[in-house]
């Protein structure tokens, strides 16, 4: 396969919006979803994935309560933690580096996300749509350790782990000198720290597309691949 040049979009260069008690980057508005809608700056999205927001919270923001039919939500931290309310899991928490999924399917279902501190915090928020309509409601939490990648979503039906489905999402936490290689088509996202692609520099709020290769960190990183099963 002839490898493309590699794209990078830079969080910081895209216009900062927000609601209730956040303020965020949104980075993929899929045309699948938003159609019109979807920002011109940020990028199209992958498989079924069609939405990535980069937020910071404010000192005790919070979405507020909101419902979500027929998405299926992620929220990955990245500094900080939240208390999560709502009808999936109510009363639980997400620690720096821990990952939700909320898959809405028919059944729906309404959550707020709020941040507990008087400190800010960020969270990532992905946005996958199902393949199957009507699914029941249902929720996973995962807890990755450093120097780990975990499939936090999508798989084979048989992976009991994640929700099964073409579009897959992992969570690489590479700690310095750890590689992850990367094959075209993707989406990757680093949340925080730096590394290499081949011979290119990315650091945190890069998403990157295009090019076949290996991601080598050069400090502790919080890495996002978005991907589709062949």
């Amino acid at each position: 396969m002839t490898s493309q040049s590699l794209e990078i979009l830079h969080r910081d260069t895209l216009t900062e919006g927000g609601f209730a008690g956040l303020k965020e980057h949104r980075l993929v508005t899929g045309k699948k979803l938003w159609g019109d809608r979807a920002n011109p700056d940020a990028w199209d999205g992958i498989g079924n994935f069609v939405y990535l927001a980069d937020a910071r919270f404010n000192p005790k923001g919070e979405t507020t309560m909101h419902p979500h039919k027929e998405i299926d939500v992620i929220s990955v931290m990245v500094e900080g933690r939240i208390a999560h309310q709502g009808s999936l899991e109510h009363g639980g928490s997400l620690d720096t580096n821990d990952a939700q999924v909320q898959r809405a399917g028919g059944e729906g279902f309404k959550h707020n996300e709020v941040n507990p501190d008087e400190t800010q915090n960020r969270m990532l928020q992905l946005w996958v749509m199902p393949e199957v309509k009507g699914e029941p409601a249902g929720y996973k939490k995962f807890s990755p350790a450093w120097g780990e990648t975990v499939r936090i979503y999508g798989g084979l039906p048989d992976h009991t782990q994640s929700f099964s489905a073409k579009t897959t999402i992992d969570v690489a936490m590479l700690t310095a000198g750890q590689s992850i290689e990367l094959t075209a088509p993707y989406l990757a996202y680093v949340a925080k720290g730096d590394g290499q692609f081949e011979t290119t520099h990315l650091t945190g709020g890069d998403l990157i597309r295009g090019a076949n290769g290996s991601f080598t960190a050069t400090t502790d990183v919080q890495f996002i691949l978005v991907g589709t099963l062949a």
